[in-house]
């Protein structure tokens, strides 16, 4: 079994310093007149949050503050590829029959995205169950290491976090995930569901269902009206592939060309982050030691910044459309999803049922991409309801009940 180190956040002084050399001698372009966030992240925005970076952010702080969780690391051995060093937070609860959760996060998140969520699942009662959580830096994110071979998919992804789990002692677990985050606990299901037994999503990617594969729901969802939340789902989607999906197209084909930028410039990593954590949240109110504490750990990551891009262009270039698969039906693993009203993307409700057995949906009116961020209460409500006593996950873990 790998060796599992305990493991604390220590970035050198040095590099600190060297990234508030950088912020001191930034360079900003123009903005025309009137433009807002339609045009990028706007420049007065940048600039105080720039200025803010150099002057005041207290990265040491921020440090301390996270190294408050239970961090770790083990090496996991990666079939046809490397070992890695894969970094994790690993919060055991006191309940002796607490559910193993693994929380998938996405990009540009992180683990950090767990913080809201993990002290309340830890907690059990008789009215809820309680979870051992799990939360990787995926490969080539956060302070994980990131591989140096091409070809490293959201199926390598889910075999780390597979590997993960067992070195841990969990044969048997459940997931949480959005974004990339989707497809790796999607991933986990479809190739280890001896292991994978349910998984939560607030980002379900479904299909919509055919005449050959699901003909009861394809006549469903031909005769079926949209609901209202549907219908701004709708819109929400279309407004994203027109005017929100740039960054996709260039780090799904030209990832390396981007990366010196977010590599060189902390102020256009800030900029190009900056743009999701707004354009994607419901209005939610950022403070500025959030925002920088979020985009810092990309800046300071053990890959660098760049590496955590370039799964977009595996998923895109992968012979084997390993991600097509993940939309498909997977039979034997319990799936719950969550619908908030600013995700990017949305689809009608009846298709989540060509993902596989649905034993649990909700939906919130308030909430977007980052919803253990900015809705940790709707998290937190969802996975105690779906593997309670009344839920439609209740028990899938063998001898790990939640109580």
């Amino acid at each position: 079994m790998p060796q599992i180190n305990p493991y604390k956040i220590a970035i050198p002084q040095e590099k600190v310093e060297r990234l508030k050399q950088k912020l001191a001698l930034a360079d900003f372009p123009t903005e025309l007149e009137g433009a807002d966030w339609e045009y990028g992240t706007p420049l007065a925005e940048v600039k105080r949050l720039t200025e803010y970076w150099h002057q005041s952010f207290d990265w040491k702080k921020a440090e301390a503050k996270l190294n408050e969780l239970p961090h770790f690391s083990t090496d996991i051995d990666v079939d046809n590829f490397e070992t890695l060093n894969i970094h994790f937070v690993h919060q055991k609860s006191e309940v002796k029959g607490a559910i193993p959760l693994l929380f998938a996060h996405g990009w540009p998140g992180s683990f950090h995205e767990v913080v809201k969520i993990l002290p309340e699942l830890v907690q059990g009662s008789n009215d809820f169950p309680a979870f051992h959580v799990v939360a990787p830096s995926l490969p080539s994110f956060g302070f994980s290491e990131g591989t140096k071979k091409k070809g490293f998919t959201t199926r390598q992804h889910a075999e780390v976090c597979h590997k993960l789990m067992l070195a841990l002692g969990y044969d048997q677990y459940v997931t949480q995930g959005g974004d990339i985050g989707w497809g790796v606990t999607r991933g986990l299901a479809y190739l280890y569901p001896e292991s994978c037994k349910a998984t939560h999503t607030n980002f379900p990617r479904p299909n919509p269902p055919t005449l050959k594969q699901h003909p009861a729901l394809y006549f469903d969802n031909l005769h079926s009206t949209l609901s209202e939340m549907e219908k701004q789902g709708t819109t929400r989607s279309q407004w994203f592939l027109d005017d929100g999906f740039g960054y996709n197209l260039e780090q799904s084909t030209k990832p390396q060309t981007v990366g010196y930028s977010m590599t060189d410039s902390p102020v256009g990593l800030l900029a190009w982050i900056l743009e999701k954590l707004h354009d994607w949240t419901d209005s939610f109110p950022w403070t500025d030691d959030e925002i920088l504490t979020w985009i810092s750990i990309y800046a300071f990551s053990t890959a660098g910044p760049a590496a955590s891009q370039r799964i977009y262009y595996e998923s895109k270039h992968d012979k084997d459309k390993f991600g097509d698969k993940l939309s498909g039906y997977i039979p034997d693993v319990k799936l719950g999803v969550a619908r908030f009203p600013k995700e990017i993307l949305q689809h009608p409700k009846l298709w989540n049922q060509t993902l596989g057995p649905l034993v649990f949906e909700s939906e919130y009116t308030k909430g977007g991409h980052f919803a253990a961020w900015e809705r940790p209460d709707a998290i937190v409500k969802d996975l105690r309801t779906m593997f309670g006593k009344e839920g439609g996950a209740y028990g899938v873990v063998k001898g790990k009940m939640g109580f």
